[in-house]
């Protein structure tokens, strides 16, 4: 099976000593978001967890000590750097800061497990189609041969958005062209090997690819494994990628990114975070409760069963 560890907020970045202790101690509670007292339990062995999924703006707290994971886990990590400050994403680094820690993950888990991510991309005043392009071009002028590839998408409609960031404008179909054809050629320029993930477009005559940001051939090459064939099911509608579990939680990112689909607010998270966290529990936020059913979730490896070679 595949973990994923920040899909629902930025583990790497703001819970680094939980998640290591996690793998330390070997399982992991996770509460369902909309059963809240069913709880399941994910064992961290590597006989069961095919590989481990990162999703990160800072991976600078987890650095110190990654290779605990890196040595007996195969990892893919999926970095966004984008256009923006901290006018819409308040405590992510800035760009020159996350370059570096890149370069750092670079050192430890090689170029070919890193995915650059450029999203969502959305246009206010300050962030126009020029700046996107602008910045787009400096960052792979940086990136070129650091990352596998870079992955971008479109902000969607999520009802979050009206109540957090009113003032955002959604591209139009034109701007989507133009930003599109822009990004494809700046990559294609640099070798950059890009895509858009999903059913978020399609964009071929530019030279930009369309598939799912974790799919299981990305995977294995990353790390040199072959995968049975296995459909992929997605996460949601329209998606490419393999089916994996997270071990996060809603409402716990303090990055405060404005554009952010996990938080119902910036200070809900904020406080959970401060208040709701113990780094020694199972769980991300909070403890077990009474009456939490906790059921052991059902795991399996989706390898090429290793063969055997008979000696002559």
């Amino acid at each position: 099976m595949i973990i994923n560890t920040g899909a629902r907020t930025d583990t790497a970045q703001w819970y680094a000593p939980w998640l290591l202790r996690r793998f330390e101690e070997g399982f992991v509670f996770v509460r369902n978001p909309l059963f809240p007292h069913k709880v399941s339990r994910y064992e961290l062995d590597p006989a069961v967890v095919d590989c481990v999924v990162f999703c990160s703006k800072n991976y600078a707290p987890l650095l110190p000590r990654l290779q605990e994971i890196t040595s007996r886990f195969n990892t893919h990590f999926h970095y966004t750097i984008t256009a923006y400050g901290r006018d819409i994403e308040p405590l992510v680094p800035s760009i020159d800061d996350s370059v570096q820690t890149l370069y750092d993950l670079e050192r430890i888990v090689g170029a070919k497990r890193i995915c650059w991510r450029y999203d969502p991309v959305l246009l206010t005043d300050t962030y126009t189609i020029e700046r996107h392009l602008e910045t787009f071009s400096h960052l792979c002028d940086r990136l070129a041969g650091h990352v596998d590839r870079c992955i971008f998408s479109f902000v969607e409609r999520y009802q979050k958005l009206e109540q957090n960031f009113p003032e955002l404008a959604f591209p139009t179909s034109e701007e989507r062209d133009a930003l599109a054809a822009g990004l494809g050629r700046i990559a294609g320029e640099y070798g950059i090997l890009i895509q858009t993930c999903g059913n978020n477009g399609l964009w071929p005559q530019y030279g930009i690819g369309c598939s799912g940001c974790t799919t299981l051939a990305m995977l294995g090459a990353a790390n040199g494994i072959e995968f049975r064939r296995l459909k992929h099911k997605g996460q949601r509608a329209g998606c490419g990628c393999f089916e994996s579990r997270d071990i996060g939680a809603y409402d716990t990112c303090p990055n405060g990114c404005r554009y952010c689909y996990a938080n119902r607010s910036p200070q809900k998270a904020l406080e959970n975070y401060r208040t709701n966290h113990d780094p020694e529990s199972p769980l991300l936020l909070g403890h077990l409760q009474d009456g939490d059913e906790i059921s052991f979730a059902k795991q399996k490896s989706l390898l090429v069963p290793q063969q055997m070679t008979l000696g002559l």
